[in-house]
């Protein structure tokens, strides 16, 4: 037996020798991943300490979970995962507008149209969120916002949406729509690219209409990805975008837009409590790989389609 798992082990060395310029290539990026990504975890355990800048990470004394009692029983602990839930789940919504729109996209016959509406619906993922909020901000503004001043044409009654609490998940969410919406649509393509025409044609020779072909071929031909891409959205449940949510802050709708990536902010960076918004963290990233768990076991059990 041992003999054998040496002549195996033998011939994965070989192989690993003999590609050594494509395992060259893929270094700089396992490097930077445990660089950034898995030396940090290091730092976790001050979630579990009083931790004090004079006495380092090792010296600072052991808490337990203080910290993730004293969030638990903050008097704001149950609004702020609503709303972090709710913009989440809304955001989960409007999944499938990138699927529909990669399908509408593929239907498409003129060549030079096609390309012009993807450099389009693409160009939004490429501007600064900062000029997203601004944007958002400039067109919703009461007095000289585009909106309102076609409200005010129409007839209708100017509104300060951003002062709107119960506006702001869908400002948040449907601004990440038009922003998202193309680049969400390329692994769709690359997927719809991979049927192959002679399926297409022989459901054409047969009689079916584009809409059967769509619903009968190109659909099930990317569901696997569908379900991959949904299953990795779902491990977001709890991690609302900071920079967006933050910006499109304000006084009068705070009350639904402090999540809790903002609330990680407000006491780590502003009041220094680093202890405890890592408590928060960590509580926040145990919830969504429970959430991605949960849905990829219930993905392999009714689709069997699942991550592993």
């Amino acid at each position: 037996m041992s003999v054998c798992r040496m002549s195996v082990h033998r011939e994965r060395i070989r192989k690993a020798c003999k590609s050594w310029r494509l395992y060259t290539m893929i270094l700089p990026a396992v490097l930077t991943v445990f660089i950034f990504h898995y030396i940090p975890i290091y730092g976790v355990q001050i979630a579990f300490k009083d931790f004090r800048n004079s006495l380092g990470i090792w010296g600072s004394p052991w808490v337990g979970f203080m910290y993730f009692n004293k969030f638990l029983s903050y008097p704001m602990f149950w609004a702020i995962i609503r709303n972090t839930i709710t913009i989440s789940l809304y955001s989960i919504a409007t999944f499938p507008c990138s699927v529909i729109f990669a399908l509408m996209l593929n239907e498409l016959e003129n060549g030079a149209f096609k390309r012009t509406v993807q450099m389009v619906t693409y160009a939004p993922h490429f501007v600064s969120t900062v000029v997203v909020a601004s944007m958002i901000i400039l067109f919703l503004n009461r007095e000289s916002g585009v909106i309102n001043n076609v409200i005010a044409l129409l007839g209708g009654e100017r509104k300060d949406f951003m002062g709107m609490p119960g506006a702001f998940s869908t400002i948040y969410v449907w601004s990440g729509v038009w922003q998202n919406l193309g680049w969400g649509t390329i692994i769709y393509i690359a997927a719809l690219s991979s049927i192959s025409p002679e399926i297409i044609e022989a459901a054409k020779i047969d009689g079916a209409s584009r809409m059967q072909i769509v619903v009968r071929i190109n659909l099930p031909s990317i569901f696997p990805t569908v379900i991959t891409m949904l299953i990795l959205s779902t491990g977001h449940v709890l991690s609302v975008g900071f920079e967006k949510t933050y910006l499109l802050q304000n006084s009068l709708n705070i009350s639904a837009s402090r999540v809790i990536s903002t609330y990680v902010y407000e006491v780590g960076l502003i009041n220094t409590q680093y202890s405890y918004s890592s408590a928060i963290g960590l509580f926040n990233n145990v919830v969504n790989i429970l959430f991605i768990m949960i849905v990829n076991t219930l993905s392999r059990r009714l689709t069997q389609v699942g991550l592993w």
